[in-house]
């Protein structure tokens, strides 16, 4: 048995997941859905940490399914996206988030479900679609960065809210803003340019965090 058990999926690559939390100490398994705490129960490890799960098109994870973990005496952990979620959700009950989108969510700055929502192919577990809240960031980011105005970042952001998730992905975005005079041609060609050259996810910066958070509090104390 292994100290902990990962729900890991779209939100970082396992061999990256791997050099944080070696598979020597984590037991890696695919994004959480209803009944697979049960299981995690019984082999009774010391931290359960919830990083990407299954909704919308699968039953999600329940609340009382983790409840039930807590009560057990098992330490639980959640970041990045639904883990970000039940740990906002769960906070009071003695759920740990960590990373700035559990804290976004907890802060009340996003709310929905959609915010972290992406849809991955079946056989590899890769994204083929792009978080809202990682645009919201790396929209914030241009804007710092003077690629974009502020303005331009507010109708990029309303855009893509208006997206169904599993369509929704940045040269989307930008096509339709592009197409429909929301932003000019040269900001267009800036914020491509920036976002191919500077890749950044909110997402997966909360994953490592949280991994590294549970290294230091629950196994190399």
């Amino acid at each position: 048995m292994r100290d902990v058990i990962v729900y890991l999926g779209p939100s970082l690559p396992k061999d990256k997941a791997e050099r944080i939390l070696p598979p020597s100490v984590a037991e890696y398994r695919p994004p959480v859905r209803r009944g697979d705490l049960a299981e995690a129960i019984e082999k009774r490890p010391r931290a359960v940490c919830i990083i990407d799960g299954l909704f919308f098109q699968d039953c999600s994870v329940g609340h009382r399914e983790i409840m039930a973990v807590l009560k057990s005496k098992i330490s639980v952990y959640g970041a990045s996206s639904m883990g970000a979620l039940r740990a906002c959700e769960l906070e009071a009950f003695g759920m740990v988030g960590v990373g700035r989108i559990f804290e976004m969510y907890r802060d009340g700055v996003i709310e929905s479900d959609d915010e972290v929502a992406l849809s991955c192919d079946p056989f590899t577990n890769e994204a083929v679609s792009d978080a809202l809240v990682d645009m919201r960031i790396n929209f914030e980011r241009a804007v710092r960065f003077g690629i974009i105005t502020g303005f331009e970042r507010d109708v990029l952001i309303d855009a893509a809210s208006e997206i169904y998730y599993p369509n929704r992905t940045y040269r989307r975005v930008l096509k339709d803003a592009r197409l429909s005079e929301a932003i000019s041609g040269e900001s267009f060609e800036k914020l491509t340019g920036f976002l191919r050259e500077h890749p950044f996810s909110q997402k997966e910066e909360d994953a490592r965090e949280v991994l590294r958070v549970v290294g230091e509090r629950e196994l190399y104390r």
